[in-house]
């Protein structure tokens, strides 16, 4: 949520993480209490106050929250929930980093675009732990930052490592220069092994997916890392890029992953192997964000779905037709599932909305959109 953000930072959709309540998953109360440790009242997570060189201190946005789980780093009682979001600080960046080549090397381009400056860009990833869903606490991760995912920078000598990392089959990495590392989403991988830098050919516990912006050609991809604990990251490369053409040519963002599971005998049961990707895709054709889907058996490559399975708002007065985004899904009890995602009008304005995917349907299929009310 946009709570108390500052105006001179990128409009995001960030600022501060809040909470809200359902009992059907469709009417939606905001929540009132909040962490009474955060810097403004009401939120589950404020800005950073207590760590001025942290990587968060500008402005925070939600990734993912796992449901309590036992990790072999955190073992309690009925397990922990765990908070994965972004965060940015005020360090600045170029504009015309995030700015395509072509644009760069133009002659008629303004002279002042490349003086100009924004803060809060450089965002990377951050893991909080809650034993309620209330209040939280920051992990520290281990860049000095504070942070566990950091955007691969060559030039960083706490990065060092990563140039001589090999993948889990021994073969080489490609591992490009990123700007930002945001939007994280974890796939627990029960009975997963463990997951780092040696020359090991296991089974990772955890997959993080993250969006992420290549430093060279300026591509907006999606990013995979893995780690057996859900703490310590290693990166593994780039495992989804837009199209050359088609409505994902613009770039790619912002995704949900979860395993394949089957409806039987009234319950969701997964599978050991495959798992589905839910991802938003820009078009550059009318500049508008579509959802995605995309599929794969080991979570590393992926083959897409070429057309979206949710398109924008056919009507222009629709709180959508700008466009949707931001996919997450739940599996419901009926062998239904539900997707939350977030929509855009005419205007700029946004909200959530849902949508439903029927009882043993193809996930390629479109998605019907339900009504859906958040309540202030």
């Amino acid at each position: 949520q946009e709570l108390g953000r500052d105006k001179s930072l990128p409009p995001l959709s960030t600022g501060r993480i809040g909470r809200a309540k359902s009992k059907n998953g469709l009417l939606w109360e905001k929540e009132t209490e909040g962490s009474v440790s955060e810097d403004v009242a009401d939120v589950s997570m404020g800005l950073n106050k207590e760590s001025w060189w942290g990587f968060d201190t500008a402005h925070v946005g939600l990734g993912q929250v796992l449901l309590p789980v036992s990790t072999p780093a955190v073992i309690t009682e009925g397990g922990v929930y765990l908070m994965y979001y972004m965060g940015g600080n005020f360090e600045e960046m170029a504009v015309t980093d995030f700015l395509q080549n072509d644009n760069n090397d133009n002659d008629n381009d303004n002279d002042n675009t490349q003086d100009l400056k924004m803060k809060g860009m450089k965002m990377r990833i951050g893991i909080a732990l809650s034993q309620d869903g209330i209040t939280w606490g920051r992990v520290e991760g281990d860049d000095p930052s504070g942070a566990c995912m950091v955007p691969y920078d060559k030039t960083d000598p706490n990065q060092k490592e990563i140039e001589a990392m090999r993948d889990d089959d021994n073969t080489a990495l490609h591992i490009p220069e990123e700007l930002y590392c945001a939007w994280p989403d974890v796939i627990v991988n029960v009975g997963g092994d463990e997951a780092d830098n040696n020359n090991k050919n296991k089974k990772p516990g955890f997959f993080m997916y993250y969006s992420t912006m290549t430093k060279q050609d300026k591509q907006k991809c999606i990013g995979v890392a893995v780690s057996s604990d859900g703490f310590r990251w290693y990166k593994r490369g780039i495992c989804l890029k837009p199209d050359t053409d088609g409505l994902d040519a613009g770039g790619i963002a912002r995704c949900n992953v979860l395993k394949n599971a089957v409806f039987e005998d009234g319950v969701w049961k997964e599978s050991d192997d495959g798992y589905l990707m839910l991802y938003e895709g820009l078009s550059k054709e009318d500049n508008k964000h579509r959802i995605f889907a995309a599929e794969s058996e080991d979570g590393r490559t992926w083959t897409k779905h070429p057309e979206p399975i949710l398109d924008v708002g056919a009507d222009q007065d629709a709180w959508d037709f700008g466009g949707v985004g931001a996919p997450d899904v739940i599996r419901l009890d009926d062998g239904s599932m539900r997707m939350y995602y977030t929509g855009q009008a005419k205007d700029g304005s946004t909200a959530i909305g849902v949508a439903k995917l029927p009882a043993r349907t193809d996930v390629a299929s479109k998605w019907e959109r339900e009504q859906a009310t958040i309540m202030i």
